[in-house]
């Protein structure tokens, strides 16, 4: 177990250093509609002198580390995102695999975990995206509903005993995570939340294993966001009406629920009772 998170955990660092770099490309599409910039081929480059990166440049964390913070070329500072980015990604796949709800041993267990990570990859750029610019772009939305939602498909209609319970406990998950939101953004026309958000719970909808983990994803996001928000309220950091960015909050939630979501259910009927 150990050799294969570790294996995992360096795997993991590398996504993270490829969700930056779509980060980056998506933002630069964004700002230059004209710019012919590929979002998944051609070589990195520096963000502020653009002179192409060498491999030496692009060893996750450590070539960071080594430069000091600094291009190579250029000599500005680099952004400590792109290694606190690459961490995370190596946080959440190696921990996906030692937390994994029933463990991994069969190949069902494999393919449901290769689904998650490639979903997961997905969401830590939606994160970085909606945390820097307040934006969940459909170029990285649609993708990653594409893989959460065939992800699912290929393991209700391959290992499910019972396919079409499991189908309907999708699409009430779904309904419980998007229609939520569709509903706050249809009753403030906007002023809530964005449409994005909307969006966004599709893809949780179909990660999640039904509508209760669905329900606690959103109640879990909420007292994340409350616990961070309140003290920056009465600092005077935030004020009322000041936007923040809920994507990081539910996709923060939607690791913890699958990771952790029969023990966050336990735990909280347990405090009801």
């Amino acid at each position: 177990m150990v050799l294969t998170s570790i294996i995992l955990g360096v795997l993991g660092l590398v996504a993270g250093s490829f969700v930056n770099a779509v980060v980056w490309r998506v933002r630069q599409q964004e700002l230059k509609p004209k710019n012919k910039l590929s979002i998944l081929t051609g070589r990195s480059q520096c963000p502020n002198c653009g002179h192409q990166l060498a491999p030496k440049d692009l060893v996750p964390v450590l070539s960071w580390l080594a430069l000091r913070g600094r291009c190579r070329y250029c000599q500005r500072p680099i952004s400590p995102q792109y290694p606190l980015v690459e961490i995370a990604g190596g946080l959440v796949f190696g921990l996906s695999y030692i937390y994994w709800p029933g463990g991994v041993s069969t190949i069902a267990d494999w393919l449901q975990l290769a689904g998650w990570l490639l979903s997961s990859v997905g969401l830590l750029a939606l994160l970085v995206f909606d945390l820097r610019w307040l934006i969940l772009p459909n170029k990285i939305i649609y993708p990653t509903l594409l893989a959460a939602s065939a992800g699912r498909l290929v393991y209700i209609t391959g290992f499910e005993s019972r396919p079409w319970q499991a189908l309907g406990g999708w699409l009430l998950a779904v309904l419980v995570a998007s229609g939520f939101f569709w509903l706050l953004y249809a009753a403030s026309k906007g002023q809530w939340i964005g449409f994005g958000d909307v969006r966004l719970g599709l893809i949780i909808g179909s990660l999640v294993a039904g509508p209760a983990e669905a329900l606690a994803t959103i109640i879990v996001a909420s007292v994340i966001g409350s616990a961070l928000v309140i003290p920056l309220l009465l600092s005077g950091r935030k004020h009322l009406g000041e936007k923040v960015a809920f994507g990081p909050l539910l996709i923060a939630a939607t690791w913890l629920v699958v990771l952790f979501g029969g023990q966050l259910i336990d735990w909280y009927q347990r405090l009801l009772a």
